[in-house]
C-alpha cells in the first residue's frame, strides 16, 4: 500500500486551544503524524511518497470559493491588522447563530473568522493554508490511485479534516480530505462511493456535505452527541434529505464503549454499504477511539485495531485511508498501522 505523506504538515503548529473553559496546549500536534510515519517505515508497510499536484479548483468540488479566499489569505489579513500579531495564533471569538446572516461576508476580522468557524479549539497559524491544502492534495493522491487500479493508499495528513463543511473549519479541521478524495473518485468516472467514519467524534462536515446526494454513501461510528463533541450533530435519526435520504447512517454509542459493542456496529456499518451498492470506499481513519486517549471515551486497545482492517478488508472495495484523529500521541503509530497491516494481511 502507498502512504502519501504530508511533508509540510508540520508547518501547522498551534500553540494554544480553547478546552473546556480554558486555555490549553493543542492536543493536535505534528508528532500525531510522524509517530505513523515512523511505525510504517519500522514495519516497512508498502512505500512512502509526497503527494501529487493538484489545481486549486479541485478543492471547490467540496469547499465553496469565497472559504477558499478566506483560509488563503487569513494570516495575512491577520498580521496586516498588528504587526505583533505574527507571533500569535488566531482563534475566533464570535459566531453567527440562530436568525444572523451568513451570506454577507463582513468587512471585521475576528466576524470574518466567525463566520467561517465553529468552535475556538481550533487555532489558525501563519502555516495553516500551506500545511492543510497539502493534506487535501495527499487525500486527492490516494484517491488517484484507486482510480488507477490500486487496491488500496493511505493520506497520512494533519491537520485532520472530516469536521471540516462546505464553508468553515473547526475540530481542528480545515479542508475536508476525506470528502474530497470521495468527490474525485466520483469525478473520475466511480459511480457510487462509500464514506466510513470511525473517529471518536462524529464528521459532522462530512455528513452536511453529502447529506442530500445519493451518490455518496455516509456511515459513522460515534461518541453519543448528546454528551461528545461536537455534539449538535451525528444523531441516529439522521438518515439524509431529498435525493439523499436512506444514505446516511449515523451510529452514535456510549462513552466507555468497548471493542465488542464497537466492533457490532461496524460490521452495521460495512453490511450498509454492501447493501448501498457503492464501487469504492474513502475510510476516514481516526485513532481516538483507542482507551488511552485523553480527550475520548472509548475504549479499543491496541491489538483491536488489526481486526479492524481486517473486517474493512473484507469488504472487498478499493479503499483510502485518510488519517483523522487520534490524540494519544505515543500509541497512534501503532494502532494506525495495525489497521493499514491487518487490511493488508487481510
Amino acid at each position: 500500500m502507498i502512504t502519501f505523506y504530508n511533508h509540510l504538515h508540520a508547518q501547522h503548529q498551534g500553540k494554544v486551544e480553547m478546552f473546556r473553559g480554558a486555555l490549553v496546549p493543542c492536543f493536535e500536534v505534528p508528532a500525531r503524524a510522524d509517530h505513523v510515519l515512523a511505525e510504517l517505515q519500522r514495519r516497512s508497510l508498502g512505500t512512502v511518497q509526497p503527494p501529487h499536484a493538484f489545481d486549486d479548483a479541485v478543492l471547490e468540488r467540496i469547499h465553496s470559493p469565497r472559504y477558499l479566499r478566506f483560509l488563503a489569505t487569513a494570516w495575512e489579513q491577520w498580521v496586516a491588522l498588528d504587526a505583533t500579531n505574527a507571533d500569535k495564533d488566531i482563534l475566533p471569538s464570535v459566531w453567527p447563530t440562530r436568525t444572523f446572516r451568513t451570506d454577507i461576508e463582513p468587512d471585521n476580522f475576528a466576524a470574518k473568522m466567525g463566520l467561517y468557524s465553529f468552535d475556538a479549539g481550533t487555532p489558525f497559524t501563519a502555516g495553516t493554508w500551506v500545511a492543510a491544502r497539502a493534506g487535501a492534495h495527499c487525500a486527492l493522491s490516494a484517491a488517484e490511485r484507486l482510480v488507477q487500479g490500486d487496491r488500496a493508499a493511505f493520506a497520512l495528513s494533519r491537520p485532520p479534516g472530516h469536521h471540516a463543511g462546505a464553508d468553515f473549519f473547526g475540530g481542528y479541521c480545515f479542508l475536508n480530505n476525506a470528502a474530497l478524495a470521495a468527490q474525485h473518485l466520483r469525478d473520475s468516472g466511480i459511480a457510487k462511493v462509500a464514506l466510513l467514519d470511525i473517529d471518536y467524534h462524529h464528521g459532522n462536515g462530512t455528513q452536511a456535505i453529502f447529506y442530500d446526494r445519493p451518490d455518496v454513501f455516509f456511515a459513522s461510528i460515534h461518541g453519543d452527541p448528546r454528551t461528545e463533541y461536537p455534539f449538535y450533530l451525528g444523531h441516529a435519526d439522521e438518515r439524509g434529505t431529498g435525493a439523499g435520504l436512506g444514505t446516511n447512517l449515523n451510529l452514535p454509542l456510549p462513552r466507555g464503549t468497548g471493542f465488542d459493542v464497537w466492533s457490532l456496529a461496524l460490521d452495521t456499518a460495512l453490511q450498509a454499504i454492501e447493501k448501498s451498492g457503492v464501487d469504492a470506499l474513502v475510510v476516514s481513519l481516526g485513532m481516538d477511539t483507542f482507551v488511552g486517549d485523553p480527550i475520548s471515551g472509548f475504549t479499543l486497545t491496541s491489538a483491536d485495531y488489526a481486526a479492524v482492517g481486517q473486517r474493512i478488508a473484507a469488504a472487498a472495495l478499493p479503499t483510502a485511508f485518510v488519517f483523522e484523529g487520534g490524540y494519544a500521541v505515543a500509541e497512534v503509530g501503532i494502532n494506525a498501522a495495525n489497521v493499514l497491516e491487518g487490511f493488508a494481511g487481510a
